[in-house]
């Protein structure tokens, strides 16, 4: 495919050619005409020939009036150009004719309930999100394993000698230095046994995460992670207090 400016070149080269071609072409017929009315003529010179007078003067008004419509043409584009802005400005309504300002309004209008139309409504596809919902738009199984890397950065924060993470790791074994951390419900289960059910289900399952499985896996990595801050700022409150008794002690 060629490039633009390449194009760009050839439709000029085409233009100007064309010029050429028709300009050549006129003089060629105005000559012949010419001699042809020199030859028919009674004295057959130019001495009062009235013909080729008329001939002439039919190829100076041609003339005259295409180099009219150019020079027309040429000031009409320039000065619709001119009266484009600049600078970037919001078109109001005073800035144009009110049929078009109505036509413009009009088919604004029609494209937004084509595209409104055209939304889907009721789409399932497994493994993401349902138009509508939070979730739309989300691919579960990517979006779960994404929290993984967030988790372990706050966990070293807390725990500076955490182990570092595996690609095939579980969740339980990586992460065990955060049981004592979490609360565990009535069953005896802590956020950390939900959120590794759910990171196996998106690692190894064949089918794709529901929306239930997803929600649950998510809920319990907002728990890890926000038992996590919790515990940053209580190290970054002791550590300010350390500092504050070593001030005062000074």
């Amino acid at each position: 495919m060629l490039s633009p400016r390449v194009l760009r070149t050839l439709s000029e080269a085409a233009y100007a050619f064309l010029v050429i071609i028709t300009i050549v072409a006129t003089g060629l017929s105005c000559a012949a005409i010419l001699s042809q009315a020199v030859r028919t003529s009674p004295t057959e010179s130019w001495d009062r020939n009235f013909n080729a007078l008329i001939v002439g003067a039919s190829y100076v008004v041609l003339l005259a009036v295409s180099l009219s419509f150019c020079v027309k043409r040429r000031v009409a584009v320039r000065s619709k150009l001119q009266r484009i802005s600049r600078t970037y400005r919001t078109i109001g309504r005073g800035d144009l004719p009110d049929s078009v300002h109505k036509y413009v309004t009009q088919e604004f209008t029609r494209a937004c309930l084509i595209a409104y139309e055209s939304l889907p409504t009721d789409v399932r596809h497994p493994g993401w999100g349902r138009p509508g919902t939070k979730y739309s738009g989300v691919y579960f199984r990517r979006a779960l394993l994404d929290t993984i890397p967030h988790i372990d950065q706050l966990a070293h924060v807390v725990i500076p000698l955490h182990p570092r993470l595996k690609p095939h790791a579980r969740m339980l074994h990586h992460f065990r230095f955060l049981t004592p951390l979490l609360a565990r419900d009535a069953d005896g289960m802590s956020a950390l046994h939900y959120f590794d059910a759910a990171v196996q289900v998106a690692r190894y399952a064949a089918r794709e995460l529901t929306e239930a499985e997803f929600a649950e896996g998510m809920a319990a990595a907002e728990q890890i992670t926000q038992c996590l801050n919790e515990c940053r700022l209580e190290m970054l409150e002791s550590d300010s207090m350390t500092q504050l008794n070593e001030q005062s002690i000074k």
